[in-house]
């Protein structure tokens, strides 16, 4: 039988949180992961009735295109606008988004 040594440094060790992260980063698609977790968490941090009010979601160029079904819901979530795009930049981490229009 052989003998295993086992070695606690954790100089070697990288969690993967930090192994995706760089991966991400190595392939310049960070951005864009991070543009579709925004996208996919619409529902979970504006709610059910504005969710199922909403049609159509994309990014393009650091602006966020939300189709709306109801002319008020549009108008009263472009009076909040500013504080959508601090929930929806809290959520990716980062500063994603420079605007968001409700179309």
């Amino acid at each position: 039988m052989k003998n295993i040594q086992l070695n606690n440094e954790k100089s070697d060790a990288v969690s993967i949180k930090e192994a995706v992260n760089d991966m991400l980063q190595t392939y310049n698609i960070k951005d864009k992961f991070n543009q579709t977790h925004i996208i996919a968490s619409w529902e979970r941090l504006m709610g059910k009735p504005i969710a199922k009010r909403t049609t159509k979601i994309f990014i393009k160029e650091k602006v966020m295109f939300v189709e709306l079904t109801s002319a008020p819901l549009k108008q009263e979530l472009s009076l909040s606008k500013t504080k959508i795009l601090q929930i929806l930049n809290n959520e990716g981490g980062e500063n994603l988004l420079e605007d968001i229009v409700f179309i």
